[in-house]
């Protein structure tokens, strides 16, 4: 990512709050942004997050903030945030216990040759080249992912699906639709043909639903959709 995005990403003015209580803050993660530091060095989203809560409520000291999920860097959408050591472990708990329901937007290359299905694959890790490898069947050392999509728009070369994910396994929904022959838009990784200028892929965590896991209320949450050419044509 360039020093000017980088410096732009940083700022806690820019970040997109769907949600915020006392005990959860959920934002609307941008393409490139790092939910977690790494070797990168990037300013991570849970920093910029803890600069925003330090500026609206004038806090001293540190603030606390814990990360119970992530989304791939080049990934946009949804990610929540504890904002107490309360919320922290029962959030924890309900993504390990796959208790919270995501529902992503893809925009694939090709149509499926069905409108909706189920997919069921084998994927098997290599660390060294960060990518998941799809195989019908079980193999060593691999894990069972599925994943359910229907084709919601046809656009004028690709096409919208949506994806509800039954497991949540590295890579999962890149590696699956690209073994589908259907990869996602700028993901040269998985067999996109070229990859987006950004560096984005167009994968969007769209929707996340959960029992609040202090308050026991159901949330619905929703991230808009980035504001980019392909995108506003799914609107």
């Amino acid at each position: 990512m360039s020093l000017d995005v980088q410096k732009e990403h940083s700022n806690p003015s820019n970040l997109q709050v769907i949600y915020e209580d006392n005990h959860l803050i959920a934002i609307n993660k941008r393409p490139g942004d790092i939910v977690q530091g790494d070797k990168t060095g990037d300013t991570p989203l849970s920093e910029v997050v803890k600069k925003y809560l330090k500026i609206k409520y004038n806090k001293p000291g540190n603030v606390y903030l814990g990360v119970a999920h992530r989304l791939d860097r080049p990934t946009s959408g949804i990610v929540v945030f504890a904002k107490t050591s309360k919320a922290l472990p029962r959030l924890n708990k309900l993504f390990a216990e796959k208790n919270a329901k995501k529902t992503y937007w893809a925009i694939v290359k090709d149509i499926p040759q069905k409108e909706s299905g189920t997919l069921v694959h084998w994927l098997k890790r290599n660390p060294k080249q960060n990518k998941s490898y799809a195989h019908k069947n079980e193999v060593p050392d691999s894990k069972k992912a599925i994943l359910d999509y229907t084709v919601i728009k046809k656009l004028d070369r690709y096409t919208l699906l949506e994806i509800d994910l039954k497991t949540g396994r590295h890579h999962q929904i890149r590696s699956q639709l690209s073994a589908l022959g259907c990869p996602i838009k700028g993901d040269l990784k998985y067999g996109a043909d070229r990859s987006n200028k950004d560096g984005s892929i167009h994968l969007h965590a769209r929707r996340l639903s959960f029992i609040h896991p202090v308050k026991k209320e159901q949330l619905n949450l929703i991230a808009p959709l980035p504001d980019e050419s392909l995108w506003n044509a799914c609107k």
